[in-house]
């Protein structure tokens, strides 16, 4: 087996890949191409509000988020093996979601059809408070609830998620949301 590398900072490999980087650089990658996608839906969201509005905005925003929710949480499960229809399947596909990993958050599996996350970092509702005015509130209180319940009928259409806390938050406040999520069998 070759050497893994810590970087590409060698001569030029035409035939250079990913297989060849360490796994602490994998690592890094994939963190920082997961706040790409975040700072790419930031940036769309903003040029569409400007040229559109906030309201065309939000609809495209969710339409096509909704779509994606569903889409990683499967394209995680296939790609990871996880298998089940409950609880500890969803908690485990969001533990990879690329948007999980960047930030600090608890995920907690009370049994399979029982668990919760909470977040306690979040970019996206950090850059909402700077902003100003209420625009949190349909991005968390509103599509973020619809998205939550996407991730879980994925898996399971009967798993119920519950949000315990959402913003505003208290000034000062480290958590930014908290969510339970319940199969009832």
């Amino acid at each position: 087996m070759a050497k893994q590398l810590p970087d590409y900072s060698g001569p030029f490999n035409p035939n250079f890949n990913q297989s060849q980087l360490s796994r602490e650089t994998l690592g890094k990658l994939l963190t920082a191409y997961s706040d790409y996608i975040r700072k790419l839906d930031g940036h769309w969201y903003l040029s569409v509000m400007q040229k559109c509005g906030d309201v065309t905005a939000f609809e495209c925003d969710a339409e096509v988020w909704e779509e994606m929710a569903a889409y990683t949480i499967r394209t995680t499960c296939e790609l990871l093996n996880i298998r089940g229809d409950d609880v500890e399947a969803v908690l485990k596909a969001m533990q990879m979601n690329p948007w999980t990993l960047m930030y600090k958050c608890k995920i907690e599996l009370v049994n399979k059809d029982h668990g919760f996350i909470t977040f306690y970092d979040c970019p996206t509702l950090e850059a909402l408070e700077r902003e100003g005015g209420r625009r949190w509130e349909t991005i968390c209180n509103d599509l973020e609830v619809r998205l939550m319940d996407v991730k879980a009928h994925a898996i399971n259409p009967r798993i119920k998620t519950n949000p315990i806390k959402l913003p505003p938050r208290q000034a000062g406040s480290e958590l930014c949301c908290r969510w339970e999520l319940k199969l009832e069998r």
